[in-house]
Order: C-alpha cells, then structure tokens, then sequence
C-alpha cells in the first residue's frame, strides 16, 4: 500500500510520467493504471462520454459465482444457437455503460456465432464524469476483477474457446483475462491498454496478441509499448502492434476526440484476430 500511495504521489509531483516509470509494482496487474487515475492530465484525457441512450437489442445483465464467494455480473449478448466460441469485452475507466453494451452487440452481430459478455469489473457502479470514474478505478481491487473473470471463465464452461478484447483499462483487463484463461485463451485484442512487465505471467500466456497503439498517446509511450512488444517475443510469444496518429481513447465513439477512420481500420484488424483466433467463417 505504501508502494501505491508512492506511485501516486508521483503522479501528483510531476506532468505526466511514462509507464515504465510508473509501472514497477510486481503484485498485481495494473498499477500503473491505477496510478494514472489520480493525474489530471489523464483524467483530461478521457473527456466525459458524449449522452447516449442505447436500447438493448438481445443482451441483458446476467449473474455468476466468483471464486471469492460473491457475485459477478456481465452483459451477455447470446448467440441463440449452440457456441463454444466466447468474446469477453473489457470496459474502458467508464464502467459497463451504454456504449460497452452497444459495443457487445455489434460485435456479436459482427462474429455471428459467438456468445459476447461485456464484464462488470465494478460490479454495478458506472460514471459518467471523469472524477467518478477515477474514483471507481482507483477503488478496484485487483484481486476482486481477477475473481469475476475467473467466475466468468467458469460460467463458460471449461470447452469454451475465449477471446477477449478491451480498450484502455479494458486493454489492460483483456491481457489479463487472457493469462488466466490458460490454454482456453485463442485472441487478445489490447486497445492502447498499459502493458504487463512481469516476464514470468508473459510465459504463461496461451495466445497471440494485437496491441492497437495510439502515437499521440501521452500516457502509454512508444517506449513502453516497445517494451512490451520486445518482453512477449522474448517469453516466445506472439504479438502484432499496429499503430494510428491518433490520441488516447481514440477507438472510443463516446469520446469527442473520437477518430472514425482510424477507428474503422483497427477495428478490421481486431475483428480479423478474433475471428482467426476462434476459427470463426
């Protein structure tokens, strides 16, 4: 704790730090991230989503068991017939809102036979101004997210073949999902997520991995995503990273600085990942 509280100090002392520099807690996935949520800068870089009111088409909110002895929830968008091909999206600092469900069932629409499950990482709570969802990430223990993917991952079934994918803290939860759905794990999908430094979890990843980078990026350097890139192919693992001239939260269409061409070509390339990874027509 001591160690986090230094990080955010950091944060505090200084503009905007790489997350190498942040990142070098070993504990748990995402302190840097967490970190971030107190810097004003990053927070100015997540601008308030845009209203939107968004009517579920085939999805609803579904509950599980978690290995911690409560309960989790997701958005589930159903295939209707029988899959054991799975997508578990991961929301950005917002929260399960609107456009995370909307993001569901395109993508479920999309794939076509698949079942999608938008996780609720914050077990109900969702922002819609930045403070909020600051608050809401920096209260997120990391041990608790892990325990509702891993009762998602049960709820799936042990032959269900997952691809996740997620957008900034959603990116970061997504590689994380990825590592402890073992072998069952067939794409990642990491939107300008912050990179995991732990060279012994990058062994165990079972799968590929398509890292979509924004160069504008303050946050998350090219440095860092080098870095990052450099780590997995040392651990003999595979990654692809396709980046765009374009800010931070740019795959976002919530976010005002929102960029569609951009947007568009990263999201034939996650689509082609997930799709090749679940061996999906």
């Amino acid at each position: 704790m001591k160690k986090l509280w230094l990080s955010f100090a950091l944060v505090s002392a200084t503009a905007v730090l790489s997350y190498g520099q942040l990142c070098c807690l070993k504990k748990a996935p995402c302190d840097g991230m967490v970190a971030f949520a107190s810097d004003k800068n990053f927070k100015d870089a997540h601008l308030a989503p845009e209203p939107f009111d968004y009517q579920e088409e085939k999805g609803k909110m579904i509950s599980f068991s978690t290995p911690d002895g409560k309960t989790g929830s997701a958005f589930a968008v159903l295939s209707g017939q029988k899959t054991n091909k799975v997508v578990f999206v991961f929301q950005e600092w917002w929260g399960v809102n609107d456009y995370i469900k909307r993001e569901a069932e395109m993508l479920q629409k999309e794939l076509g036979n698949v079942n999608v499950y938008a996780v609720d990482l914050y077990d109900g709570k969702v922002a819609s101004v930045q403070d909020s969802a600051a608050k809401y990430m920096m209260a997120m223990k990391p041990e608790r997210a892990a325990n509702i993917i891993k009762g998602l991952i049960v709820f799936v079934g042990k032959d269900a073949q997952i691809a996740s994918i997620g957008w900034c803290m959603g990116g970061s939860w997504a590689f994380q999902s990825a590592l402890l759905e073992g072998a069952q794990a067939k794409a990642c999908v990491m939107y300008y997520g912050f990179p995991e430094k732990d060279m012994e979890k990058l062994k165990t990843l079972k799968t590929d991995v398509l890292y979509i980078q924004a160069f504008q990026d303050g946050f998350i350097t090219k440095d860092a995503v080098d870095g990052f890139a450099k780590d997995l192919k040392t651990a003999g693992k595979t990654i692809e990273v396709k980046g765009y001239e374009a800010v931070h939260a740019f795959a976002n269409p919530s976010n005002p600085k929102f960029d569609k061409v951009a947007s568009e070509d990263a999201r034939k390339l996650a689509l082609a990942k997930i799709r090749k990874g679940l061996e999906l027509k």
